[in-house]
């Protein structure tokens, strides 16, 4: 162990408190450490990590932390080598005045499992005070009548240490005519005064100039002084007398200004001016006092001007002095202890300290989301507090030590279903009667998981689509959600891998708007009905997605021309064939199917040949107003009889027209 290098006669002292500083002990959960104030930045305190129990490994992974309430950042760990170690200075007195414990208390906490110690690091008190005097010089006006073995007041030296650091003893330099007495009580502070011990003569020693000096009891001692200037007087020669040296009062801190604290009894063996008595607060009255309290000159009544605290200061001891009104005046002193009693009249004060804050929403139960401590001024059962939280679903407090709570995920979270913010009101309410309360809001956000899939509006979507329809042409619209947010619900549109080529090849998806619209050259009498299949995946780590089918119906328009073929044919036609010969058999068809594939045959008008339906899209050419044998378009062409030279006398084309929504296909015969 490395210890600091410090000059002066206090570095063996400081030695010895860092040697007991690693000193530690368990019980009730709770590990115990010391260090002494004002030791350097870096000072080993203990190591914390060892006597929890707790791997060094496992401190970082674990998120061990440390929590102290209202003492700044006075102790740190090192996650290294799980060294708690003095990271600030330390001043006792500053930090916890004239109590005679001091200690700073840590909230030590991991995670994985979550576990939470306490632990105590008590401040040991140095000797860095000297004892002080309130002013650098007291006169004393003694009258040379005074008696051997008359006593006279001296306000004596206060020191900020605690213990034997402040245990003051007092030395008188050198005197012929005084000594020093000094009484000492167990409640109240040590009393001074200057004891005569030969007669005094004004006209042989006019004044006396003494030292006082204040020495405590630490290692290495420390001292103050102070110069007595004493005049001597002449002429009165009684000084006024207390009735009893010390007034004991006892006063709630809730007691109204005006009040009357005590009444003052002197009495002065003088007569006349020199036997009345003013009663007044010492010259080096402290302000608190003078703010609190005032007393009557006359009466010696002593009442309350100001408001009393007991958490700000628990005692007054007040120095009164009754002086007579000769000349010389004479005086004399007494003490005053008010002691302040509690009352319930503070509430509770919480502190949240955040930890695992916003929350997850897959976070595991138990997680810690905060550090609750609560503080009560009061003492005894007005300074015990219990705490609570509105609602408590899905979280609850669980009291990890004395005042100290954390707020833990009780239940599973689900920010679809429940809500993206919860608002807690944590309540403390004291011992008292009445009780007193505190409340503070804790706002928890719950941070999105993607732990919802998009999903589309229809799971297939059904549409109908011309063929030859441009490129372009939006074909449907398809539109999914998703629960989550942020990059979690921002979604991406696909076709799904798994489709045919030519499918692919016929349409295109717009990635973001969720757009199908044409891109291919789509044909009725191809394709009848494409299925579509389209993913919408969503960006979050890791991603999830969602399925739909889109069902696009092709509707068929007239875009085929019918088509004629001359299944046999007769020519030349020789002018004496029989009138209802057939002179030729024709099929026609179209590609395009109701309406628009349904065709009718005609011949040009004017010319000698009827067109006759033999069967589904087949007709047969032969010599009009003849009646046609039936016949199977297999069977070959056969005289049908007729007027022959009726049929041949006629010169021109011979042509088949067929009317299909005004399309038009023909054939020529020449004869």
């Amino acid at each position: 162990m490395l210890f600091p290098r410090q000059e002066g006669k206090g570095t063996l002292h400081l030695l010895l408190c860092v040697l007991l500083l690693a000193a530690w002990k368990t019980g009730s959960g709770q590990v115990h450490y010391s260090v002494p104030e004002e030791a350097k930045h870096g000072t080993f305190v203990g190591r914390i990590a060892q006597d929890l129990g707790l791997e060094l490994a496992e401190l970082v992974p674990r998120l061990f932390r440390v929590a102290s309430k209202g003492h700044g950042d006075f102790l740190e760990v090192n996650l290294q080598n799980g060294i708690l170690f003095v990271n600030s200075r330390i001043d006792r007195e500053e930090l916890c005045g004239q109590n005679l414990e001091c200690s700073i208390h840590l909230e030590v906490i991991v995670d994985k499992p979550l576990q939470v110690f306490h632990v105590e690091v008590e401040v040991k008190d140095i000797n860095d005070n000297p004892p002080v005097f309130r002013a650098r010089e007291q006169r004393f006006f003694i009258p040379e009548s005074r008696l051997v073995d008359s006593r006279f007041p001296i306000e004596g030296a206060a020191d900020e240490d605690i213990g034997t650091n402040a245990l003051l003893t007092y030395t008188l330099s050198p005197s012929d005519y005084f000594s020093l007495d000094v009484q000492a009580s167990d409640e109240l502070s040590k009393s001074l005064s200057l004891e005569l011990r030969k007669s005094l003569d004004r006209e042989e020693t006019p004044e006396l100039h003494l030292l006082l000096t204040a020495t405590d009891g630490g290692k290495p001692e420390l001292e103050g002084t102070v110069q007595l200037l004493i005049t001597v007087l002449d002429v009165n020669d009684n000084a006024p007398l207390f009735a009893q040296a010390g007034y004991r009062v006892h006063l709630l801190e809730s007691t109204a200004n005006g009040t009357l604290v005590t009444t003052l009894n002197a009495s002065d063996a003088d007569e006349g001016v020199n036997g009345e008595i003013v009663f007044s607060f010492g010259s080096d009255v402290p302000l608190n006092i003078q703010k609190n309290f005032k007393i009557d000159s006359s009466s010696g009544e002593i009442r309350l001007i100001g408001r009393l605290d007991y958490e700000e200061t628990k005692s007054y001891e007040i120095q009164v002095k009754a002086v007579d009104k000769g000349n010389p005046p004479m005086s004399n002193h007494c003490k005053v202890l008010v002691k302040v009693l509690d009352v319930n009249d503070n509430a509770p004060q919480l502190a949240i300290t955040p930890l695992s804050l916003p929350v997850r929403e897959d976070s595991p139960l138990g997680t810690v989301i905060a550090f609750v401590s609560v503080s009560d001024r009061d003492s005894g059962v007005y300074g015990q507090v219990t705490c609570s939280v509105m609602p408590p679903i899905p979280f609850k407090l669980v009291s990890t030590f004395k005042n100290y709570y954390s707020l833990v995920l009780d239940s599973a979270l689900d920010r679809e279903s429940d809500t993206p913010e919860h608002h807690l009101l944590i309540t403390a309410v004291d011992g008292g009667k009445p009780e007193l309360t505190g409340t503070t809001q804790v706002k928890i956000t719950i941070l999105d998981v993607n732990d919802n899939a998009p999903e589309f509006e229809r799971s297939v979507y059904k549409v109908s689509l011309f063929e030859n329809a441009p490129n372009g042409t939006l074909a449907v619209i398809v539109n999914a959600s998703d629960l989550d947010e942020g990059v979690n619900k921002d979604i991406v549109y696909s076709f799904n891998t798994d489709m045919s080529a030519d499918t692919l090849s016929k349409f295109h998806l717009d990635p973001v708007s969720g757009y199908i619209s044409v891109k291919g050259n789509i044909d009725f009498e191809d394709t009848k009905l494409y299925e579509i299949q389209v993913d919408a995946t969503d960006k979050g780590n890791p991603p999830m997605a969602g399925h739909c089918t889109v069902l696009v119906e092709i509707l068929d328009v007239n875009d085929n021309v019918p088509e004629l073929v001359i299944k046999s044919l007769s020519l030349p036609v020789l002018e004496d064939t029989p009138l209802g010969t057939v002179l030729a058999l024709i099929s026609v068809s179209d590609r395009d199917s109701g309406a628009n594939g349904q065709l009718t045959c005609t011949l040009s008008p004017h010319v000698p040949f009827k067109l006759v339906s033999t069967f589904k899209n087949y007709y047969s050419l032969g010599a009009p107003k003849t009646d046609l044998m039936a016949f199977s378009p297999s069977l070959p062409p056969g005289p049908i009889g007729g007027d022959r030279e009726e049929q041949l006398n006629v010169d021109g084309d011979i042509s088949a027209k067929m009317l299909r929504n005004g399309g038009y296909s023909g054939i020529g015969l020449n004869s």
